[in-house]
């Protein structure tokens, strides 16, 4: 009898399935925390967290922008450089849409990049949700945490990942919810996720100072105009020297923190306006560094961007070393000088053990800073089903204050939508394209009243 002969086909070994895509979705209520959020989510996912032993799953990373006074315009964005996430799968929502496309749309990890009361609310709603199978839930902070420490950290309780940017960040955490009994294990160690860039490298022939604004600090005119009319003194005492003012928003736009006093708009009343040396720069910071010699804040994160790479660096004292103005975090920095000292050529330098507990990482270990974080949100989901998200405050034990935070973003005490919060569908292309088209109206006029006409108010009534 002659041999059988096989098919090719039948011996064809069946090609493995490929691996499902790990959904992650960022919600996000500022540009600053759009950046924060979204460079977090790909820290965190890549490579291969989630992944069984058949390797890494690919990554699907959607952005959510949550509807309010900041939230970024198209431009700030653009601005904030690249994240890693197509702006095709990026949309704005209210509160509740958030909480039914996680419903709906079954992401494996949540990236809750909001203020502190909007991450209490998304708690509470996700809650009330009971899906059988909910995301894995990590929130953080965008910067330097410099006040109201224990409120913001009691209103991301109940996240399963809270990160710290430092080690000095995760110990102050920890405290906080020992300290009320609450459980700490969900504080993970980490660093901001936007450090990078190459280390500095002086230029023959460059000499570039950047004073690295901040929208809300100080608050006054008078210091806001004290902190301008320096820089530019600066730059007349030193015409050879390129001198920047990096500006955050245009006016009229809105970051994490309320600009009212917009410094262009301060510029525009100098007597004798800016000399030809000092320009009012915006744009990605990282690019701005780059050609950075020396940069000088109050207190803004740009600092630890700067030091990351080395940058010869200054935090001013000028208006005090005060809480309100943030600049005591860098109390111990070697950092701390004065618009005077600068003047005469004064170069600060940093303090070696401060740096190390800042989550800095200039000696290099930057490349690891995820990894306890990775491994974390990997284990969670490889656990299965995840426990019930539990708050540290609830209506029991806050009937004070968490209603309010809630009803803020349309929800009821028990974290489920208020009557009315939800718009009925409208069925038809044209009736939706109608309802849109209001909306956006609306919503313009909501920007136009808290980003124009509410500062001009408050400002008429401090006179």
């Amino acid at each position: 009898m002659p041999p059988r002969t096989s098919n090719a086909a039948d011996q064809a070994p069946v090609p493995a399935s490929p691996p499902s895509a790990l959904r992650v979705a960022v919600l996000a209520d500022s540009d600053t925390r759009w950046k924060w959020g979204a460079l977090t989510a790909r820290r965190l996912t890549a490579p291969g967290a989630g992944s069984g032993e058949d390797g890494a799953r690919p990554v699907e990373v959607s952005g959510l922008l949550l509807r309010g006074r900041a939230t970024p315009t198209p431009r700030q964005l653009a601005e904030v450089g690249e994240v890693g996430v197509d702006a095709g799968r990026v949309r704005e929502v209210t509160a509740v849409e958030f909480l039914h496309a996680v419903r709906d749309e079954g992401y494996d990890v949540v990236v809750l990049a909001l203020v502190g009361g909007a991450v209490q609310a998304m708690l509470h709603g996700l809650a009330a949700l009971r899906l059988p199978r909910r995301p894995v839930l990590v929130t953080g902070y965008v910067g330097v945490v410099y006040e109201k420490l224990a409120d913001g950290l009691l209103l991301r309780h109940g996240a399963d990942v809270v990160l710290a940017n430092s080690r000095h960040d995760a110990e102050r955490f920890r405290a906080v919810y020992e300290g009320v009994g609450a459980d700490a294990s969900a504080v993970t160690e980490a660093a901001l996720p936007f450090l990078g860039g190459e280390p500095y490298r002086p230029e023959e022939g460059r000499d570039t100072v950047v004073f690295a604004a901040q929208p809300s600090v100080p608050a006054s005119r008078a210091d806001r105009t004290y902190l301008l009319r320096r820089l530019v003194e600066h730059a007349r005492l030193h015409p050879d020297r390129e001198v920047l003012l990096k500006l955050r928003s245009k006016p009229g736009e809105h970051t994490t923190h309320i600009e009212e006093l917009p410094y262009q708009r301060l510029a525009e009343r100098l007597p004798g306006g800016l000399p030809p040396n000092l320009r009012l720069v915006y744009g990605h910071m990282g690019e701005v560094l780059d050609r950075t010699d020396l940069l000088v804040t109050v207190s803004s994160t740009a600092a630890l961007e700067s030091l990351h790479r080395r940058i010869p660096t200054a935090v001013l004292s000028d208006l005090g070393v005060r809480e309100a103005l943030g600049n005591h975090h860098f109390v111990g920095s070697g950092l701390i000088t004065s618009w005077d000292r600068l003047d005469d050529g004064h170069r600060p330098h940093p303090d070696e053990e401060w740096l190390s507990g800042q989550g800095v990482a200039a000696d290099g270990a930057y490349a690891t800073a995820y990894d306890t974080a990775r491994a974390r949100v990997t284990g969670l989901l490889a656990a299965g089903a995840l426990p019930a998200v539990a708050p540290y405050y609830t209506p029991a034990s806050a009937p004070g204050y968490l209603p309010g935070i809630l009803a803020r973003h349309h929800l009821a005490p028990d974290g489920h939508p208020l009557p009315g919060a939800v718009a009925p569908k409208e069925p038809g292309r044209v009736r939706g394209a109608v309802r849109e088209t209001v909306r956006n109206a609306a919503r313009g006029a909501y920007r136009h009243g808290v980003q124009r006409v509410a500062p001009v108010i408050r400002r008429m009534g401090e006179l």
